[in-house]
């Protein structure tokens, strides 16, 4: 059986260009970057390339990136780093309520220190409302962390208004563009942005690296501390071969992002309109339009996702109920709950996300056994039974089910 993989806002493979460019410094190129010899200057030249790589592919100096390990580094680093160069002076940090666990997580850690946090909530498409982020500041806030795009339902925020917004109050602003960067076009200038933070397996780069665009003159304090590396930012021998291989990644991405964009919007929207059209109950999760090319999330009613997720996985299907995070977890997606779907409703979502890999014939089979998959779940729904029969209220008892309409 042929397995089709739709999980790629978890992770994606490596490309094979991106390996290529790795393997020489994992093996005759191994010098440590930092030695002066001969050998450290030839991998610290890789070094450099692949922070103009990355610098060039989102607008930005090669001296405004801090190589990672990841996203979620690159989000500590951010927030936790501005707020320690603070402490003291200010007190006050802004989010949103369907922020990636590595911004809210960190955000609550800072309460334990004295910090103010403030989560502002979004409305029924995930979209946080500028006039909320603007009410929310207050004299004592330093710094607003509103992600780019949301990695379980795909919505693009409106970051230019946000960054304005914080830069009149004298704020700063850091986006979590995990899901964003190698995907749609990133300019850090024209978003306004003083920090942002990606991941390169998102973009077919090896796990484990990342980066944070820091804007010339903000200074975090650095959260591992040691050798002078990323000019004092983050301790520790590079990882110089993942870094090579972000370089080369990135800048495919960006090369390819109008190929890659028209590719996967064709391939979503047929996926959408297709299981719309093919399984009633069905509701689309995330903006209509202003969401990433490669997100489908969607809800079907009376079912349960992750034994959506089993049965297709059956099928050779690969997806997801939301973050990869989170996989496991029985609680309902924090980001669903936020955008005000019902306990019932959020836990029978289903999040399928495209790659370049992915083919027409990828799609067909999806549309092929989706329906089958979610008709036997239904069967056994004594909840769906009792819709199915007339009422639309939401059956509590099963042997209420299809006796009688309700008065």
């Amino acid at each position: 059986m042929d397995r089709i993989y739709l999980d790629n806002a978890a992770t994606t493979p490596v490309r094979r260009e991106v390996l290529d460019s790795m393997i020489p410094y994992l093996a005759e190129k191994f010098g440590n970057p930092s030695s002066i010899h001969s050998f450290g200057r030839e991998t610290k030249r890789g070094m450099d390339e692949a922070r103009e790589r990355v610098a060039g592919a989102i607008g930005a100096s090669p001296e405004e990136i801090i190589f990672t390990s990841g996203g979620s580094e690159a989000d500590n680093l951010a927030i936790k780093g501005t707020a320690l160069a603070v402490y003291g002076k200010k007190k006050h940090v802004i989010t949103s309520a369907v922020e990636h666990h590595a911004v809210l997580e960190t955000a609550e850690s800072l309460k334990r220190l004295g910090f103010d946090v403030t989560v502002v909530p979004v409305d029924q498409y995930g979209m946080v409302h500028p006039d909320d982020v603007q009410r929310a500041i207050t004299p004592e806030t330093f710094l607003i962390s509103i992600m780019h795009s949301n990695n379980e339902v795909g919505t693009i925020q409106p970051i230019e208004e946000i960054g304005r917004i914080a830069h009149s109050a004298g704020v700063l602003f850091h986006t979590d563009a995990v899901q964003s960067v190698g995907h749609v076009p990133i300019d850090v200038k024209a978003l306004g942005v003083d920090m942002l933070s990606m991941s390169g397996h998102k973009f077919y780069a090896p796990k484990g690296v990342g980066a944070l665009y820091v804007r010339r003159g903000i200074r975090p304090v650095p959260l591992i501390n040691g050798g002078p590396q990323e000019r004092k930012r983050r301790a520790g021998t590079e990882n110089v071969a993942s870094m090579v291989g972000m370089g080369v990644a990135i800048q495919l991405a960006v090369a390819e992002m109008a190929e890659s964009f028209t590719h996967e919007i064709a391939l979503r929207d047929r996926l959408i309109t297709g299981l719309e059209h093919l399984i009633p109950d069905t509701k689309l999760n995330g903006h209509p339009t202003m969401r990433l090319p490669n997100n489908v999330n969607i809800s079907y009613l009376y079912v349960e996702g992750e034994s959506l997720l089993l049965n297709l996985d059956m099928k050779g299907i690969a997806a997801s109920s939301g973050s990869a995070c989170t996989s496991g977890s029985l609680e309902p997606s924090h980001v669903l709950m936020a955008m005000g779907l019902p306990h019932e409703v959020a836990h029978g979502s289903v999040r399928m996300t495209l790659g370049m890999y992915t083919t027409d014939e990828d799609i067909n089979r999806v549309l092929e056994v989706m329906p089958g998959i979610v008709d036997k779940m239904r069967a056994m729904s004594p909840v769906y039974q009792k819709t199915a029969c007339g009422i639309k209220d939401v059956c509590v008892n099963a042997h209420d089910c299809c006796v009688a309409p309700r008065n």
